[in-house]
């Protein structure tokens, strides 16, 4: 339970996969009196409402009128323009946090968006899956997930403790980083896998046709977050393009390396190169979730989920 009292009301806008298991998650959890649904569609709404996900339903801007806590579920690139037709409506005294995997973008243009009295802090629940909409949401989707909290320079502490104990209390770790720490961060365990696994998709285009045949575990697992959604992932890595080209260009180097040590007929290279590849790997996996869970819900080790 968290250490405050329950919100009044709770509005997410955007019920997505993660908006949906925030709006579930507090309901079961008690975190909120009402929690109510807004989204660009009405089909995911009526499915939010026909689940018990939300309590009620209605436009955004309806929706975030008397919200104590606002929590924006949309893309990260739709943001901004949701919060500018909302942003009006706020009360004084209300929260308001998001779920996007990009937080440079975010908290530059954001908090400028609301009005005075109210507070934005960047949220990025690092838990999910390649599956989307509110039929997947689940209501223990944050336990034991990372959720980085991101406050901007001399933002009040007040407002920053309150958003952590909200996740918290949804079952999530809760780390706090600068925005472009955070940034730096996810590009070297979120933004890259997916991109490299989705290169490696890419070139299968030059495989026979019988290769799938003898596609097992190891295959699925490694191509499985190649299956997530091409447009939210297109907006994610052009958001954080700046941050993640350092780590590409460290993996473009170390494929050369391993690639020439192949070329060159060379053993004793290409053992040294992995292992001590093992051992980078094994120094980062030590600081990781004991769930096994990666950034945004990409559980790498397993295989593909129910979610």
């Amino acid at each position: 339970m968290s250490e405050y009292p329950p919100f009044e009301r709770l509005a997410v806008v955007g019920l997505g996969l993660l908006g949906g298991s925030v709006a579930a998650a507090t309901k079961a959890r008690g975190l909120a009196r009402e929690v109510v649904g807004a989204a660009r569609r009405p089909a995911p709404l009526e499915r939010a409402l026909s689940a018990g996900i939300v309590d009620s339903v209605a436009p955004p801007v309806e929706a975030v009128m008397g919200a104590d806590l606002v929590v924006l579920g949309t893309p990260v690139g739709s943001m901004s323009r949701v919060l500018g037709d909302v942003g009006d409506h706020l009360a004084p005294g209300c929260l308001v946090t998001d779920v996007g995997s990009v937080k440079g973008a975010v908290v530059d243009s954001l908090p400028g968006l609301v009005p005075s009295g109210v507070e934005f802090v960047g949220s990025h629940p690092m838990a999910g899956s390649h599956l989307r909409g509110p039929d997947h949401a689940r209501p223990d989707l944050f336990d034991g997930a990372t959720c980085v909290v991101t406050p901007r320079a001399g933002q009040a502490e007040s407002a920053v403790l309150r958003i952590e104990a909200f996740w918290r209390a949804l079952g999530a770790r809760v780390h706090r980083r600068s925005p472009a720490q955070h940034d730096e961060d996810v590009a070297w365990v979120s933004h890259l896998p997916h991109l490299v696994a989705f290169a490696f998709a890419d070139s299968l285009g030059a495989a026979s046709g019988r290769v799938g045949e003898l596609a097992g575990g190891g295959f699925r697992d490694f191509t499985r977050i190649a299956q997530s959604d091409a447009e939210l992932w297109g907006e994610i890595l052009h958001l954080n393009g700046k941050a993640l080209s350092g780590p590409l260009n460290h993996f473009s180097e170390s494929l050369a390396k391993l690639a020439r040590a192949l070329e060159e007929g060379d053993v004793q290279s290409l053992e040294t190169l992995l292992a001590v590849a093992r051992e980078r790997l094994s120094t980062v996996a030590a600081n990781a979730s004991t769930e096994g869970r990666g950034v945004d819900g990409d559980e790498m080790l397993s295989a593909p989920t129910k979610r």
